[in-house]
C-alpha cells in the first residue's frame, strides 16, 4: 500500500479505537452494569445508540483499517508504532467485551485470604466484588493454572480495591502482550518472514488490542511466556541449560492457560540440535521436557495449590454457544431430532468426537513435521523443500504449533473471541495464505458488545445452522482438494497453508 494509503489506515484505525474507548464509557463491562443484558435492552438504555453506534463503527474501523494492510505494514517499525497507538486508547478504557477481569480479581482474592480457588468457588468464598462476576463462573473453580492464580493475587495485593485490581490485571496483560512484542522479531526472522508483515498481523489485529488490552485477558500473558519459550529453543537448540529456560517458560505459559500445552511438542523438535534422529530428539527434547515438568511442579508446590487446577478445566465447556463448529453440529443435530420428537442429546456426544479428532490431528501434525524436518536434513532431499527463509527448521516447528492451536480452537468445546489469538502469532509468521484465519479473527471481534454482551447467545439457532453449514463446505473443499492433490504427497512443504 502506498504511504498515503497506509497513513489513512493508521488514523482509521486509531480513531476506531478511540470510538471504542467511549463506547466502554458509555455503556463498557463496568462493574455496576447490569448483568444478562439483551442488545434490545442495551439500545433502549440511557446512551445504549450511542454506545452500539461507536462500537460497531469502531470496530469497523480498526477491522478495515488492519485488513487493509493485512499483506504487510511499510516497514516494522511503522507496525510497531501504529499497533501501539491503537493500543493507547484502550489502556484507559473500562473493561471491554467481557467480564472475565472481575473473575480474576474474585479468584485473586480468594487466594490472598488463604482459601483454595479450586476447592472453593468465589460466590462461597465471599469475594466482595461478586456482583461484578458473571453468573456463570461465580459457582465454578478457577480453571486457570497457579501462576495466573499468583498473579491475580498479586493484582490484588497491589491494587487494592477492585478498581486498581483491575488496573493492575490490565499492566499484567500489557507486559505478555510487550513480551510478545518483543519475540516476534526474533521469530520472524528465523522464519524467513519479514518483521513488518508478522508484527502487523499479530500485534495490530483488532481481537488483540480490544480483549487482550480492553479485556485485560490471561491469554495475553500465555502467548508472551510461549513466544519467549519458543525463541530460547530456536536459538539455541542442543544446549542444555538453554533449553531448560525454554521448557520452564513454556511451563509456565501451561500454568497460566493448559492450551498452551498443545505447542510442547513442535517446541521439542525445534529443540533438536543437527539431524533429527529419534536419539537426538531423546536426548535435546529431554532437556527441554525437564523444564517444562519443572514448572508446573514447582509453581503448584510453593502456591500450595497442587494441582486441583486441572480438575477446573473440566468446567470450562458449561456453555453451549454455536461459535464452536463441534457444539453447533450437536446443536444442529438436537434441532433436527426435536422436530422428529425426540431428544437425541448431541452436543456432549459430537464434543467428545470432536476431541478424539483433536488428538489425532495433533499426532498427525506433529508426525507431518517430523517427516519434514528430517527431509529438510537430508541434502539429497533438501533441494525439494520450499519453505521460506535459509532455514525450513524454525519454519516448520512454529507452522506445526500455529496449526495445532488453530485445530485445537476450531475443535474445542467453547469458543470465545479471544481465543482467536492463540494461533494468529504463530500463523502470522508461517503461513503463506492468511485469509482463512484472519477473516475469523476480524470477525470474532464483532461477536461481544462493550458490556460483555455475547451475541452468540441472542442467534443460537440460526448461528448453529449457519456454522454447520459452513463446517459441511469446508468439508466438501478439504475432500475435492485432497482428490487434486498430487499423488508424490511431498513435492513441497509449503502446501501447509
Amino acid at each position: 500500500m502506498t504511504e498515503p494509503g497506509a497513513r489513512l489506515s493508521r488514523y482509521g484505525g486509531l480513531a476506531g479505537a478511540i470510538l471504542l474507548t467511549v463506547a466502554g464509557y458509555l455503556g463498557g463491562a463496568l462493574p455496576d452494569a447490569p448483568l444478562g443484558a439483551t442488545p434490545v435492552s442495551i439500545w433502549r438504555a440511557p446512551g445504549g445508540p450511542a454506545t452500539l453506534t461507536c462500537w460497531l463503527i469502531g470496530t469497523a474501523l480498526l477491522v478495515g483499517a488492519w485488513w487493509s494492510l493485512r499483506a504487510g505494514a511499510p516497514s516494522g517499525r511503522w507496525a510497531y508504532v501504529t499497533a501501539g497507538l491503537w493500543i493507547l486508547p484502550l489502556l484507559v478504557a473500562p473493561p471491554l467485551g467481557s467480564r472475565d477481569v472481575y473473575s480474576y480479581a474474585c479468584q485473586g482474592w480468594t487466594y490472598a485470604r488463604g482459601v483454595d480457588p479450586y476447592a472453593v468457588p468465589v460466590a462461597a468464598a465471599g469475594c466482595p466484588w461478586l456482583d461484578a462476576v458473571a453468573p456463570i463462573w461465580r459457582d465454578t473453580p478457577a480453571p486457570y493454572g497457579p501462576v495466573f492464580v499468583l498473579l491475580a493475587a498479586l493484582a490484588v495485593g497491589v491494587g487494592g480495591g477492585l478498581t486498581g485490581t483491575v488496573v493492575a490485571l490490565r499492566v499484567i496483560a500489557v507486559a505478555g502482550l510487550l513480551l510478545a512484542a518483543f519475540c516476534l522479531p526474533g521469530l520472524a526472522r528465523a522464519a524467513g518472514v519479514p518483521t513488518r508483515r508478522a508484527a502487523w498481523l499479530a500485534l495490530a489485529a483488532p481481537v488483540i488490542g480490544v480483549h487482550l488490552v480492553g479485556g485485560a485477558h490471561n491469554d495475553a500473558v500465555m502467548l508472551g511466556l510461549l513466544l519467549c519459550g519458543l525463541l530460547v529453543a530456536i536459538r539455541r537448540p542442543g544446549r542444555p541449560a538453554a533449553l531448560l529456560v525454554a521448557g520452564a517458560l513454556l511451563g509456565l505459559a501451561v500454568t497460566v492457560k493448559a492450551t498452551a500445552v498443545v505447542v510442547t511438542p513442535f517446541a521439542a523438535l525445534a529443540a533438536v540440535h543437527g539431524r533429527h534422529t529419534v536419539r537426538a530428539l531423546l536426548r535435546d527434547g529431554g532437556w527441554l521436557a525437564g523444564g517444562l515438568l519443572a514448572a508446573p511442579l514447582v509453581t503448584s508446590a510453593l502456591s500450595g495449590l497442587g494441582f486441583g487446577w486441572v480438575g477446573g478445566l473440566t468446567r470450562s465447556g458449561d456453555s453451549e454457544q454455536w461459535t464452536s463448529p463441534p457444539t453447533a453440529v450437536g446443536l444442529v443435530v438436537d434441532y433436527v431430532g426435536a422436530l422428529a420428537g425426540r431428544d437425541p442429546q448431541a452436543v456432549p456426544v459430537v464434543r467428545a468426537v470432536a476431541l478424539l479428532l483433536l488428538a489425532v490431528l495433533l499426532v498427525v501434525l506433529w508426525c507431518r513435521a517430523w517427516r519434514d524436518l528430517r527431509a529438510s536434513g537430508d541434502p539429497a532431499l533438501a533441494r525439494r523443500w520450499s519453505g521460506p527463509g535459509s532455514s525450513a527448521r524454525p519454519w516448520v516447528t512454529l507452522h506445526g504449533a500455529g496449526l495445532a492451536l488453530a485445530a485445537t480452537v476450531t475443535l474445542s468445546p467453547v469458543f470465545h473471541p479471544w481465543y482467536a489469538t492463540w494461533p494468529l502469532a504463530l500463523l502470522a509468521l508461517t503461513a503463506t495464505r492468511t485469509t482463512w484465519f484472519l477473516l475469523p479473527a476480524g470477525a470474532a471481534t464483532f461477536l461481544a458488545l462493550p458490556d460483555g454482551t455475547n451475541l452468540a447467545r441472542f442467534t443460537k439457532a440460526p448461528g448453529a445452522v449457519a456454522m454447520t453449514a459452513l463446517v459441511l463446505f469446508l468439508l466438501l473443499r478439504i475432500r475435492h482438494h485432497g482428490h487434486q492433490r498430487s499423488p508424490a504427497g511431498h513435492d513441497r512443504a509449503r502446501t501447509w497453508l
